[in-house]
């Protein structure tokens, strides 16, 4: 599995209001006889569901030790919140480039010089963390998303789903072709040229192609998320389309899957190597194990599988998870405000993404790949996180690494 977060775009609120409302962002920006920009609670409630899932497969036990529930938590957190990160990262775009309307002139130049930004301090950390920490880290990749992104910000919904959908149907294929045509001498005379894979195992043809989330086959999650942000998640009828969306991708995805390759066809793939830090790579196209030798696998939708049918499937479970946590939030005020101190973890995603990396290498917690059966480290964790969540948006608008993230990309205001 994977994981994470990424970062979000979250626009300060309103001057006047409490820091402790933690509305979503745009919130604040509400037009008169536009559509709501407001009710966006579940979107962080969602980012929070994702930074739990992440500290399961990181922090909790391994699959092959879990029993009854305990087995089917963390096997639906493997690749599913890598996946449903992914995915809110292409909302969180939405956010800078425009919600329902993109932003255009100068505005539309400026926003997309903020995501540039972004995406070179996300591949530089990335980076860095990946020296570290391995192949494991995320946030290079969602460099390259970010910049890939980048000529689609001012598309629609229809048009931006419409896409995602193509991508999904072409590019495992894609990728599996050049995966079995890339020998390891092939892959080595790349690397030895390639900056980025001299500083970390992590290089170009890792993030593109070969890596624990290569963009060719993880695009269609952020391009799919771009799809949601540009739709009013507050109307009742686009939940209802969306809820129906999802479980059709869900059931036809998996359905097909199973018919076609067996009772086998779910199996995670994230225990299939060994991984300092917990996760495991796709069987389709990572530098991590040894490529497909039959077409055959391409009928699996197993989580990281990187199939068409796991891209589907996963992007309705994401869907799901993102529409059930608005929908929870909007009907449910008893239980948002119970849900503050988790909702405020969804605001500061990269910094407990982040942090929980540099809690494991203080603290010398084991990984969810070592022997160890016990979930009270997990636990501890995420009683960690939101304690620090919470206390922290009493005092701060966002999280620490949102604040630094959101000040690096001032500079776009100069664009012209």
């Amino acid at each position: 599995m994977t994981q994470i977060q990424p970062p979000q775009e979250t626009p300060a609120p309103q001057e006047s209001a409490p820091p402790r409302s933690r509305t979503s962002p745009d919130s604040a920006g509400q037009t008169p006889g536009g559509p709501s920009m407001g009710r966006l609670v579940g979107v962080d409630l969602a980012r929070a569901l994702a930074v739990f899932g992440m500290y399961v497969v990181h922090i909790g036990p391994p699959l092959s030790a879990t029993h009854g529930v305990g087995s089917w938590v963390r096997y639906i957190a493997d690749g599913h919140s890598s996946v449903l990160f992914a995915t809110l990262a292409g909302f969180s775009l939405m956010l800078i480039a425009g919600r329902f309307e993109p932003k255009t002139g100068l505005a539309g130049r400026q926003a997309k010089a903020r995501i540039a930004i972004r995406a070179v301090i996300l591949l530089a950390l990335g980076t860095v963390m990946a020296m570290e920490y391995g192949g494991v880290i995320i946030l290079g990749f969602y460099g390259v998303y970010f910049l890939l992104a980048l000529p689609l910000v001012r598309l629609s919904a229809g048009t931006l789903a419409m896409i995602a959908a193509g991508l999904a149907l072409v590019m495992p294929q894609l990728a599996f072709v050049l995966t079995m045509g890339l020998s390891e001498s092939v892959q080595q005379s790349i690397n030895a040229y390639d900056p980025l894979r001299h500083l970390s195992e992590v290089g170009v043809l890792d993030l593109l192609l070969t890596g624990f989330y290569p963009a060719l086959t993880w695009m269609p999650f952020v391009i799919a998320g771009m799809a949601l942000g540009r739709m009013d998640l507050s109307a009742a009828a686009v939940q209802r389309r969306l809820a129906a969306l999802g479980a059709c991708l869900v059931v036809g995805a998996y359905g097909l899957s199973l018919l076609l390759a067996g009772k086998n066809a779910l199996r995670s793939t994230a225990e299939d190597m060994s991984s300092s830090s917990g996760s495991g790579a796709a069987s389709m196209g990572s530098g991590f194990m040894e490529p497909q030798r039959s077409f055959s696998e391409l009928m699996a939708a197993g989580p990281h599988s990187g199939t068409t049918f796991d891209i589907i499937g996963s992007v309705g479970v994401a869907i799901l998870v993102i529409v059930g946590a608005t929908v929870v939030m909007d009907r449910l005020p008893r239980l948002r405000r119970l849900a503050k101190p988790v909702i405020a973890v969804g605001t500061m995603s990269l910094t407990a993404y982040v942090g929980h990396f540099v809690a494991q290498s203080v603290l010398s917690t084991p990984a969810g790949t070592g022997t160890q059966q016990s979930w009270v480290p997990l636990l501890m964790y995420v009683l960690g996180a939101i304690v620090f969540a919470t206390v922290w948006s009493r005092f701060f608008r966002r999280g620490p690494l949102e604040h630094l993230l959101n000040t690096a990309t001032k500079p776009a205001k100069y664009v012209r």
